[in-house]
C-alpha cells in the first residue's frame, strides 16, 4: 500500500514539474515573440491634424439633436 502512495506521489510531482516547465517555457517564448515584433514592427506614431474649424449649418445642427431626442426617448 506504500508503495502505490510513493508511486502516486512522485508521478504526481513529475506531473506538475512537466507543466510548470511547459508553462515557464510558454512564457518565454511569448516574451521572445513580443520582443521580435516590438523590434521587426514598431507601432508608428498616431499623427494627429488639427481639422480646421468647419462651419457646420443649424440644419445638420437640428437634424443631430432630433435624432438625439428620438433615440433617448425610444431607449429610456
Amino acid at each position: 500500500m506504500a508503495e502505490l502512495i510513493t508511486s502516486g506521489v512522485e508521478l504526481m510531482l513529475v506531473g506538475m514539474g512537466i507543466v510548470y516547465a511547459f508553462l515557464v517555457m510558454l512564457i518565454v517564448a511569448i516574451h521572445g515573440m513580443a520582443a521580435l515584433v516590438a523590434r521587426f514592427f514598431p507601432e508608428r506614431p498616431v499623427v494627429t491634424g488639427r481639422i480646421a474649424s468647419q462651419v457646420v449649418d443649424q440644419k445638420s445642427i437640428a437634424a443631430i439633436s432630433a435624432a438625439v431626442h428620438q433615440y433617448r426617448i425610444k431607449y429610456k
